[in-house]
């Protein structure tokens, strides 16, 4: 673990296992730690970087500016400072979009791109709802019960079934030592409105476009169209799974990634 010094800010970033270089990218209002639950497994195969975007986590000063390309251009400067010429890149959510942008911009960096849980762009209903999302925080909502009104819209409703687990789930967000600020999360959740995509034609890498069956911030068709507009991609659907496929399924998750990625 460690942090680099660029574009203004400091990231802090970690780096597991070895192998063929595989950086992760979180989504909105998640940072490094959202990927342990499949970090033990894929850095068995490969060297896994995760950092914390502008807007979470360690990552500092905590007013920097947000936008996606500027969140781009620092993923390209961690993988500049840490020697990687080029890069396997997964993204998540938000994440997607960063490393579409990534891949479009500086396409001889990106090896293979995995996109999770995404589209082009949000669409006006998901803007709606994250923005009322900010409102509760910014009106000083119960920290237990707006994770419970997050976790309806990215896991599953037989995860929400379970009370002990939901319980849990909603004790480690509440505890997490580095928790996301009201304003970081409205200054994240503009940033993602303000995104108007990239030029499909312009990302050239080999691409696996992964939805949840039940995701219902970027539902299946969602992933289909964006698999069919990019140059050279494949849908992959993740049975039983909702928006955050690492941490509900993350056997099926790092299954589909390494298939994927060991496939030449």
């Amino acid at each position: 673990m460690g942090t680099i010094e660029t574009n203004g800010v400091e990231i802090y970033y970690e780096i597991h296992g070895s192998g063929p270089t595989l950086v992760l990218v979180a989504g909105l209002a998640s940072d490094s730690q959202s990927w342990l639950p499949v970090l033990g497994e894929l850095a068995r195969r490969f060297t896994v970087v995760v950092y914390d975007n502008r807007g979470v986590g360690r990552t500092t000063p905590r007013d920097a500016e947000i936008e996606i390309p500027v969140l781009a251009d620092d993923c390209v400067a961690l993988i500049d400072r840490l020697g990687y010429p080029e890069v396997h890149l997964l993204g998540h959510s938000m994440g997607g979009f960063i490393v579409q942008d990534v891949a479009a911009r500086h396409p001889d960096r990106v090896d293979r791109l995995i996109l999770v849980g995404t589209s082009f762009k949000n669409t006006k209903h998901n803007d709606a709802l994250l923005s009322h999302m900010a409102d509760s925080l910014d009106s000083g909502a119960d920290p237990g019960a707006w994770f419970r009104d997050l976790f309806r819209w990215i896991f599953t409703a037989r995860f929400m079934e379970d009370e002990a687990a939901v319980a849990e789930s909603v004790r480690l967000a509440v505890e997490y030592p580095y928790p996301q600020t009201a304003e970081q999360f409205r200054r994240q959740v503009e940033a993602v409105e303000r995104f108007r995509g990239v030029e499909p034609r312009r990302i050239r890498a080999k691409t696996l476009v992964m939805t949840g069956e039940e995701d219902l911030l970027f539902p299946p068709a969602e992933g289909q169209a964006l698999a069919e507009r990019l140059p050279d991609a494949e849908f992959s659907l993740i049975p039983r799974a909702a928006h955050s496929i690492h941490m509900e399924t993350p056997a099926a998750f790092v299954d589909a990634v390494v298939k994927y990625l060991k496939r030449r």
